[in-house]
């Protein structure tokens, strides 16, 4: 009998075989939840990846990862956003790019759409700006 090809980096069913595995612990349904709030809020034409072994979603470079732990799940926007949203993740446990979303909490699913389109938001500057130093003339 041949044997199944595990899911390659571009596989969108990785992410889907990374929460399963989950099934039966505590981060499970939360897992379940963000990611599916997650295929919900990003763009048209938005990646699903596994990198760093994280879930993660791309566009235009990498978006947000995620992952689970035993108490927690982790949420990783980058850098910017938990500086720029430091006031409203008070409550939460934070470090230079991630977000510990704490299993016997809801997820804050408002906090975390906005924090997406300022991820998008970001990578679409970051693009435009590599964009912009292309088309610049190279000095003679």
């Amino acid at each position: 009998m041949a044997r199944a090809t595990p899911p390659g980096p571009a596989d969108p069913a990785a992410i889907d075989g990374y929460v399963a595995g989950f099934a039966g612990q505590a981060a499970y349904p939360h897992l379940v939840e963000l990611c599916a709030l997650l295929r919900e809020i990003v763009p048209e034409g938005t990646g699903e990846k596994i990198a760093y072994q994280l879930p993660t979603f791309t566009y235009h470079g990498n978006l947000v990862h995620f992952g689970g732990f035993e108490r927690h799940v982790g949420f990783y926007p980058g850098g910017s956003p938990t500086s720029v949203f430091a006031d409203e993740l008070a409550g939460y446990v934070t470090g230079k790019g991630s977000i510990r979303l704490p299993l016997d909490r809801p997820l804050p699913r408002d906090l975390i759409t906005r924090i997406v389109a300022f991820r998008v938001e970001e990578n679409l500057s970051r693009m435009s700006e590599r964009n912009r130093a292309k088309a610049r003339p190279k000095p003679s």
